[in-house]
């Protein structure tokens, strides 16, 4: 009995590949192009998560898509999404692992990709006025005395 148990737990932990080698988590870079400085929020399934652009975010993989928007002053705000995709070392699960390592990496999410650079697009608002830019200071010229 303990040796199936042995075999059953070095078989569960040999068959995770996407587990063992991609991880449960992936970084992900975002970016507004033409844009720097836009506030983005992500809604993923443990809260949202925010960054300002460009920068990156540690996500936890999952098979859904996560919703994400940007927002800055004077600019449309960005809404896209970032799909999620499947690791390509799922199909080594199915070969060596079978369905024992493929439940793993199911359940862990290391099964699943997202893509390394998100790209959201900001225009700006043609409704926005920016605050008027200072009027020029004139400079007076020294005073100068009329009598010698």
């Amino acid at each position: 009995m303990l040796r199936t148990v042995a075999v059953l737990a070095g078989a569960l932990l040999l068959a995770a590949c996407a587990t063992i080698t991609k991880g449960t988590t992936q970084v992900v870079a975002i970016d507004t192009p033409n844009v720097p400085g836009a506030t983005c929020t992500i809604q993923t399934q443990n809260g949202p998560q925010t960054l300002v652009t460009p920068g990156s975010v540690t996500l936890n993989k999952a098979s859904n898509a996560l919703p994400i928007q940007c927002v800055k002053e004077c600019y449309v705000n960005g809404v896209s999404m970032i799909p999620s995709g499947t690791e390509s070392m799922t199909a080594g699960n199915v070969v060596f692992g079978g369905l024992i390592g493929l439940g793993v990496d199911a359940a862990s999410g290391a099964m699943n990709k997202y893509p390394d650079v998100v790209t959201v697009a900001m225009t700006p608002d043609p409704a926005c006025r920016q605050p008027a830019a200072p009027p020029p200071q004139h400079r007076r010229p020294p005073h100068v005395s009329a009598a010698q």
